[in-house]
């Protein structure tokens, strides 16, 4: 995979897939396998067996799964909007991700 522009706690948009048009916040990027857990999006039922150690009661349990990152897009903070992300380097060689239709940095 190449390098993963989607950053945890971003707000995404789903643009293709069983979840189109939802939005939700991402929780998770797992950038070895191009793929990221989105709060709320993708939602798969575990069963799980019950664990007194760790506290686990137990049952059906709903989660959230893994979605692919090409099947995501940023919305943008300042418009709203869902938007393509650029990365740009700064003077002092900091990289900085921006909107390309605006030109706002989401960072």
């Amino acid at each position: 995979m190449g390098k993963v522009k989607i950053k945890k706690d971003d707000q995404v948009v789903v643009i293709a897939g069983k979840d189109r048009g939802q939005t939700g916040r991402v929780l998770r990027v797992l950038p070895t396998k191009g793929r990221a857990v989105v709060e709320g999006v993708n939602m798969i039922k575990r069963h799980t067996r019950p664990n007194p150690a760790k506290q686990v009661q137990g049952g059906i349990v709903e989660r959230e799964a893994a979605i692919h990152i090409s099947n995501l897009m940023v919305i943008d903070p300042a418009t709203k909007k869902r938007v393509r992300l650029g990365v740009q380097r700064s003077e002092d060689g900091k990289a900085h991700r921006f909107a390309k239709q605006s030109g706002s940095s989401i960072d």
